[in-house]
């Protein structure tokens, strides 16, 4: 009885979609311009209102703000929203995290994740 109901549960099992990497969730705004073992170097870019959808970041990450002003809407995996100010010349530490976000303007930035 206790293999029937594991097998059971099983089929009740729902499977989650995994936030992706950023590269792989938004091609158009993120382009990888050098990975190692230590770190991955990401240049991301958008436009004002674009929407970057769900994404992790696995590891501590610091982003630099190329140019580019104004708030940025973050919406983690938990449906928490906060927004933040930034301006260009502005870098910025990051715990890992999971989220997906829009900016109030053109945002151009290099991202650093550094890996575990």
């Amino acid at each position: 009885m206790g293999a029937l109901g594991l097998t059971v549960a099983g089929c009740f099992v729902v499977a989650t979609p995994r936030p992706q990497d950023p590269v792989t969730a938004a091609p158009n705004n993120v382009k990888v311009l050098l990975e190692n073992d230590r770190v991955r170097v990401l240049d991301f870019s958008a436009k004002a209102g674009e929407k970057i959808p769900m994404h992790s970041h696995p590891a501590p990450y610091l982003s630099y703000l190329i140019s580019g002003s104004g708030k940025t809407k973050f919406t983690s995996a938990d449906g928490k929203v906060t927004e933040s100010d930034a301006k260009a010349g502005q870098a910025l530490w990051h715990e890992a995290e999971t989220h997906s976000s829009e900016s109030t303007s053109g945002v151009h930035a290099l991202i650093v994740e550094l890996k575990k």
